[in-house]
């Protein structure tokens, strides 16, 4: 009990009834093909039991809102420690997350600013400083010695009203004059200002001429004063010579003597930007805001008014905005059949931002016996009244065809208001330390200390040991080319997961039992051992670390395996091994012959050289991208690869795909910064293969997501019952009234709410699961109804429609790309991302092709088996046989090395990287001596272990 972890009789979804024994404190690897059930042992037997057992040590009340996990299908689990899961799933899409803000650095980053920052005006740039009261007195009595002086108290800065009300007050208060716009007034009763314009307006506390007479009682009064002043002028006095009317700002907060301009007092939350305190005011803390997009509102410079030559109004009509619109132009010497590309700038101006008067319609184009007036605002502003006003869902959507995001011009994305940017240490405000990556943040930190003085560095010294403590994990896990305000939404799952693995390890917790599913995902082979080092780090500190895994290094440096399979679906959820894994390699499963090259995935008998066209991309420099060319080879299969960080996605997923999408589909994502595309006509259509769900509700599943499910239907429609009866295609689907059970309404089960107990899925007790009635399911194909075709596996089914050529070709595409096991009604909340990416690609497979399309998929071996990744392959190479391109963004060597072309970015991720290193077949890469890849590409083709460390690489880990 204190050594190992026992799982006794786990059913849970294709489980068997299996036992696994885990010991503690070790590293341990669950492996199988996908959908074997390694996740559903894993992570909704093992991790879900004790989260279950965590929460009913709250009171019932408690677990009223925390909610309740059921209890999964297993007989007993013993030596169970506190759990935590460490998944993909978890990135956060808050577009107010970041980097900084997941690993608590940007928090002590604040800490840090608020205690230790030095002030600066944003208007003069000049140090700000602070008084005590009785400061000012001494500095008014040296300065305004023998001058007679006005003690002002300011009430109002720059802003519009009549103020009758302040004004009001202040003559209650005893006070007999004020100061108007820089003019001494007296106070009145009913007085007021003009409400339109900006006011600058301070009450007159004292009025007094300092003379060495007097002196004590002077200072007396003058202090009394002060402290009146401070009071009413929320911490700011004023100082005005009598005769000059020179004034003069003093403060007990943070100020600026020249301009009088006050900052509270520094906070940690003046330096959020999910704070009112911080953020910026006109972006609301988000860095971009969104706006009219002028190209897309015109997009055709050649095109006229009458022809649709601006978008949102399309052709002419005879409609006001068009006499407006004609009316402009008139003035100007044109008219709407003018090519908008010769119309004066003046008055395109005028229709795109309005009029500053009003304007004449002519009688003539509104066929009436006078000549009209009218205003005109511009299509501008009737595009952002729509933005703004319309709610509905179809408004904002047609709103946001000519809209763009843009960098918002207030805080140059920095996110934070201007008296957050306004204090540095070392002449760096936060934004500036949240723009550096990693490696450069450690440089700055460490050097620190030589740049500030001693009462600095006596505040600073436990808040920066905190810091460097947290950039020193992340550096572990391979995160150096990341910076703080990079947005959590923007990561990979692997990089989302190993920040949070970062987290973990710098929380120094003793006795968890840690699951992670896939950590290596996105990881180049070189920084594989460092996380590897990471999560024996984190096993030494006295956890159980389980990760579910396909990596063969991590598999050959795990100290336990657990092998499920023996292959997937109904055909796996056994446990075909566990041990070490010197002693797997004495066994014969589908992973060990693997593991010992008794299988392998072969190379292609010859490397493809393309049709002879290409897509070449010119001048890409988005983020971290050195203004670079690429070419990329029509007809063959390219892997783009290289270490993390080094501009791979950015290249493919946000510049070339976009572009791509742009061209064929009118999309509305904005690439990121390029010069110019050519060859664009060599294909005819792209199609992005990612690994998103198919569907978000458990009502999607891959039957309806190919289209296969209305083929089915179509066919029972056909069969002599269902005519009979008049059944149209709606009767045979789940998801509208008439042919599905309206007792259960098409889901096949009934939730029973437990109170404090967690909700329990029964069955329905009228369909018994089926979804549909008696009477639709008395139509039957083969014997087998719709419900029955539903809960066939796809190998299943394949046989099933051998005679019915339509449907059969789609579920073979299925089977195709190696998910025989799953079932056509499988509900896609089910799925995990290698299966939802694989139901797409069999989608696309079951298409007819033109031998013209661009295949784009991002690291498709997530989640698969070396077996999966071999049928996977096949079927993405013959797709390249067939004319298509295919291009893939990839680590695994075993894709790699089957490549056509290689494109090899770096050498380093981040700052260090965005460069093209070499490009070629696999064998011309391997010869090339910049960057990681090629020592590893070299071994891979020579027959060695992909887990093999290179020469080069052993001296770094030492």
């Amino acid at each position: 009990m204190k050594n190992k972890i026992e799982v006794l009789g786990s059913r849970v979804h294709n489980l068997k009834n299996v036992d696994v024994t885990i010991p503690r404190n070790s590293l341990v690897v669950f492996t199988g093909l996908s959908g074997s059930g390694k996740s559903s042992l894993a992570f909704d037997t093992i991790f879900a039991e004790g989260q279950r057992r965590y929460i009913e040590t709250f009171s019932a009340y408690a677990r009223n809102f925390l909610g309740n996990t059921a209890r999964p299908d297993v007989d007993k689990i013993t030596g169970l420690s506190p759990v935590i899961s460490i998944e993909q799933k978890t990135t956060n899409k808050n577009p107010r997350s970041t980097v900084g803000t997941t690993t608590e650095i940007y928090d002590y980053l604040r800490l840090l600013y608020a205690r230790a920052g030095e002030a600066y005006s944003y208007k003069s740039g000049a140090r700000m400083v602070k008084y005590t009261e009785e400061r000012v007195v001494d500095m008014i009595l040296n300065d305004y010695h023998g001058r007679a002086i006005y003690l002002l108290a300011p009430l109002v800065r720059n802003r519009k009203g009549h103020y009758r009300e302040l004004f009001e007050q202040m003559r209650r208060k005893g006070y007999l004059n004020i100061r108007v716009d820089g003019e001494v007034l007296e106070l009145t009763r009913g007085m007021k200002v003009d409400r339109y314009k900006n006011h600058n307006i301070e009450v007159v506390i004292d009025k007094m001429k300092l003379s060495d007479t007097k002196l004590d009682n002077q200072r007396e009064r003058l202090a009394r004063s002060v402290a009146a002043a401070m009071k009413q002028g929320d911490s700011l006095i004023m100082i005005m010579d009598k005769e000059s009317g020179e004034t003069k700002y003093f403060s007990k907060r943070l100020m600026d003597p020249e301009t009088g301009i006050a900052y509270k007092e520094p906070a940690p939350n003046i330096f959020s930007f999910n704070s009112p305190e911080g953020a910026c005011p006109h972006c609301k803390g988000l860095g971009r805001i969104v706006k009219i997009d002028i190209k897309k509102v015109i997009p055709d410079l050649q095109q006229n008014i009458y022809n649709g030559g601006i978008a949102p109004l399309g052709k002419y009509r005879n409609q006001m905005i068009f006499w407006q619109i004609d009316s402009i132009l008139q003035n100007h010497n044109c008219t709407i059949k003018t090519p908008i590309k010769d119309i004066p700038k003046e008055a395109m101006d005028e229709i795109l931002y309005g009029s500053l008067g009003n304007i004449k319609i002519s009688k003539e184009l509104v066929h009436t016996t006078s000549d009209y007036f009218t205003t005109f605002d511009g299509i501008v502003k009737y595009l952002t009244n729509v933005m703004e006003n319309d709610d509905s869902a179809a408004g904002k959507k047609w709103a946001d065809q000519f809209t763009g995001e843009t960098i918002c011009p207030e805080c140059n994305g920095t996110r934070l208001n201007r008296e957050a940017l306004a204090y540095r240490i070392w002449n760096k405000n936060i934004a500036q330390l949240a723009e550096l990556d990693i490696n450069e943040l450690k440089e700055w930190v460490d050097e620190l200390d030589k740049h500030i003085d001693e009462k600095q560095r006596v505040i600073a010294t436990e808040i920066i040991k905190e810091i460097r403590k947290r950039i020193n994990f992340l550096l572990e896990v391979g995160l150096d080319y990341l910076s703080l305000n990079r947005q959590s939404a923007s990561l990979s799952g692997g990089e989302s997961q190993r920040i949070r693995l970062a987290t973990q390890i710098g929380s120094q917790l003793v006795n968890v039992l840690y699951i992670l599913d896939e950590p290596s995902i996105g990881l180049h082979q070189r920084d594989n051992q460092r996380l590897i080092k990471s999560l024996k780090e984190l096993r030494n500190l006295g956890n159980t670390v389980v990760v579910v895994e396909h990596d063969e290094d991590m598999m050959r440096a795990a100290e336990w395996i657990v092998d499920i399979g023996p292959l997937a679906g109904r055909k796996g959820g056994e446990v075909v091994f566990q041990g070490t894994p010197s002693e797997m390699l004495l066994t014969n499963t589908l992973t060990a012959q693997y593991l010992k090259g008794e299988r392998t995935i072969d190379l292609p008998p010859k490397r493809r050289k393309g049709n002879g066209q290409f897509i070449k991309l010119y001048g890409c420099r988005g983020n971290n991208l050195k203004n670079i060319d690429v070419e990329f080879p029509l007809g063959t299969l390219i892997v783009v690869t290289g270490v993390s960080g080094s501009g791979k996605s950015t290249l493919i997923n946000e510049t070339l795909q976009p572009i791509l999408s742009q061209h064929f589909y009118r999309s509305t994502k904005k690439p990121m910064p390029y010069d110019r595309i050519e060859g664009i006509e060599n294909i005819d259509k792209v199609v992005d293969v990612d690994q998103s769900p198919i569907g978000r509700t458990p009502r999607s599943n891959p039957a309806t997501y190919t289209g296969v499910f209305s083929d089915i239907r179509r066919l029972f429609v056909s069969l002599p019952e269902a005519k009979i009866r008049g059944y149209k295609p709606g009767r045979f689907s789940f998801n509208v009234k008439g042919g599905r059970c309206e007792t259960c309404g098409g889901n096949g089960y009934k939730t029973i709410e437990m109170n404090f107990l967690p909700d329990v899925m029964v069955p329905c007790e009228v369909c018994r699961g089926k979804r549909y009635n008696r009477e639709t399911m008395e139509v039957r194909f083969k014997g087998k109804s719709i419900a029955d075709v539903l809960d066939m596996t796809v190998n299943m089914a394949v046989e099933f429609f051998e005679s019915v050529p339509q449907i059969r070709k789609k579920i073979k595409a299925l089977q195709d790309v190696g998910l025989g096991y799953i079932k056509l009604g499988q509900s896609s909340t089910t799925l995990s991302g290698g299966e939802s990416q694989r139901v797409k690609l069999a989608t696309e497979l079951a298409k007819r092709d033109t031998g013209r399309t661009l295949y784009i998929l991002d690291e498709p071996t997530t989640g698969l088996h070396f077996e999966d990744i071999r049928i996977l392959m096949h079927v993405l190479q013959q797709l390249v046989d067939r004319g298509n391109t295919v291009l893939i963004i990839e680590h695994n060597l075993d894709v790699i090395k089957l490549a056509d072309h290689i494109i090899d970015m770096g050498p380093e991720g981040g700052r260090g990287g965005g460069t093209v290193l070499s490009t070629g077949t696999p064998e011309e890469v391997a010869q090339s001596k910049l960057g990681f890849t090629p020592e590893y590409i070299a071994r891979q083709l020579s027959g060695h272990s992909s887990c093999t460390i290179p020469d080069s690489e052993q001296s770094n880990m030492q």
